[in-house]
This record gives structure tokens, C-alpha cells and sequence, in this order.
């Protein structure tokens, strides 16, 4: 098999584990662009004695520290870039993603992160922990299935949090959300009724921001980046910590983007000695 093709075949899930890292279907797909550009340009790079997946989500994570040039070079970005970086996507989080999301065993993570297999089992406690630290949010589960909504709000309460309603139908989510309004939502894409979920979150998001998590038995056609797609996506059937993995996600960029809108509202508005008093 050409490389071309053995790259093609890994990327739903490359897609599928940046647009999780960074938050954004744009971001996400943008980094690993930037991958298959270097790894095309420069086959020399694709070592056939090691898995194509370690070589992938490597050069991923250098992209994402700025330590890989569009050129193949290697290369540092300033450290204010870096720091930023880090803060959207620490080691145990990136540990912990690989782990839950993609389903890797620690010692592949190990050699995709570039560090020991014991460092790695401390960055997924790490990761673990960090679910139960998130602050709770009210729940919005739009699925038809009832054994999966049933076992969705079990897992979701377990985390903490609180599910508001089960959705089964568009109607049904649309009626919902009009009488309450979750922090987050989990939507299954095809629904009873024949109505799609995204579209029933798209009207949804009409009213109001909020983070959502899609759950689908057909990931790869979610995952092309021909189009606006999701950020958040659960591969039926899952795991329970890919739900919780992703849930911490989705949060944690909810709440990161809450607090770039406060800090920019601050640095727009003048200093207490500046506001004029009548």
C-alpha cells in the first residue's frame, strides 16, 4: 500500500483526536493539514518499522508545541505561543485523550509522546482526576435509544453533573431547551423519528451557546473536514471514558472561551480613576 493511502486510511481518527485537543473542527483539521503536508513532502519521514499511527500523532503534538516547521525543520516558537499551548493542551490531558479516545495502549503513548512508559501511567492518573475537578453543569441527552440515554445519564450523574431531560425527538429537544437551558448537550445524530440531531442542535444553538457532544455509529462520515462538522465525537459503541474524556473537553473550551470574553471585556473598560462620576 502507497503511503498516500496508508495516511488516508488513519485520518478520521487523527481528525477525530485534534478536532478533540484543540476544541475546534477549524483548528484541528487546520493541524492536520499541516501533518500531511510535511509527512507528503517528506516520505523519508514515514519509517516503515514503526506504526504509522505513532508517526502521525507525533508529529501532531510537535505541530501543536511548535517544534516543526511547514518546511519539515525543526524549529521553537516564542514562549508566550508555547505557554498558550500548554495551557489548551497539558501532557495529561493529551495522555489521557490518546488513551481514551483513540484507544491506544500506554507504551504506543508512550512512544507518540516522546517519554517513559512510567511518566505516561502518571499523566493518565493525572488525567483521570481531572474529570472529577470540573465544575458540575446541567445536562441536555437527545437520544432515542433508552438503554444508551439511560446509560448516558447514568455516567453523566455519576460525573457530577446534573441531566435536566432525555430527549427522543427534535420536537422533543426543541421543547426542552425552551423551558431550560443546560451548560452542555449530548446528541445522538439520528433520532426516532426519522429527525436528525444535528439539526435539532443547530436550531438549539440558535438560542443559546453551548458546548455539544455528538454520539454516531458512523463516525467517518463526520470526520472528512469537507464541511462544517463536529468538534465532539462519540463512536457508538463506546466507552465510558471516551464520554467522560470528551464531556471534560468540551467544558474545559467552554469555560476557557468564557474567560477570553471576561478578560477582553476588562481590558476594554476603563480603570476605576478613569470612570467618569456625576
Amino acid at each position: 500500500m502507497s503511503v498516500s493511502k496508508r495516511i488516508l486510511a488513519n485520518l478520521p481518527a487523527l481528525r477525530r483526536f485534534a478536532r478533540a485537543l484543540f476544541g475546534s473542527q477549524v483548528t484541528g483539521d487546520a493541524q492536520v493539514e499541516r501533518v500531511l503536508h510535511v509527512l507528503l513532502d517528506h516520505p523519508e519521514r514515514i519509517n516503515d518499522t514503526m506504526d504509522l499511527r505513532v508517526i502521525l500523532y507525533r508529529h501532531l503534538l510537535k505541530f501543536a508545541a511548535g517544534e516543526v516547521a511547514e518546511n519539515g525543520s525543526t524549529q521553537r516558537l516564542d514562549r508566550l505561543v508555547q505557554r498558550r499551548l500548554a495551557d489548551l493542551a497539558p501532557q495529561h490531558r493529551v495522555a489521557f485523550l490518546l488513551r481514551s479516545l483513540e484507544g491506544l495502549p500506554p507504551q504506543t503513548i508512550a512512544e507518540i509522546m516522546d517519554c517513559s512508559l512510567q511518566t505516561v501511567e502518571e499523566l493518565l492518573v493525572r488525567g483521570a482526576e481531572e474529570i472529577t475537578e470540573r465544575l458540575v453543569t446541567d445536562v441536555l441527552i437527545i437520544e432515542d435509544e433508552p438503554f444508551i440515554a439511560l446509560d448516558l445519564e447514568t455516567l453523566v450523574s455519576e460525573m457530577g453533573h446534573r441531566v435536566i431531560d432525555v430527549a427522543r425527538t427534535h420536537r422533543d429537544a426543541l421543547d426542552i431547551m425552551s423551558k431550560s437551558k443546560p451548560g452542555l448537550i449530548l446528541s445522538d445524530i439520528r433520532l426516532a423519528d426519522g429527525s436528525s440531531g444535528l439539526e435539532a442542535v443547530n436550531e438549539l444553538l440558535q438560542q443559546a451557546s453551548v458546548p455539544v457532544i455528538f454520539i454516531t455509529a458512523y463516525p467517518e462520515r463526520f470526520l472528512t473536514g469537507d464541511k462544517p462538522e463536529p468538534a465532539f465525537l462519540v463512536t457508538k459503541p463506546y466507552l465510558p471514558e471516551t464520554v467522560k474524556a470528551l464531556i471534560n473537553q468540551a467544558l474545559f473550551f467552554e469555560r476557557h472561551a468564557h474567560a477570553k470574553m471576561r478578560s477582553a471585556i476588562a481590558a476594554r473598560e476603563p480603570a476605576p480613576e478613569q470612570v467618569q462620576r456625576y
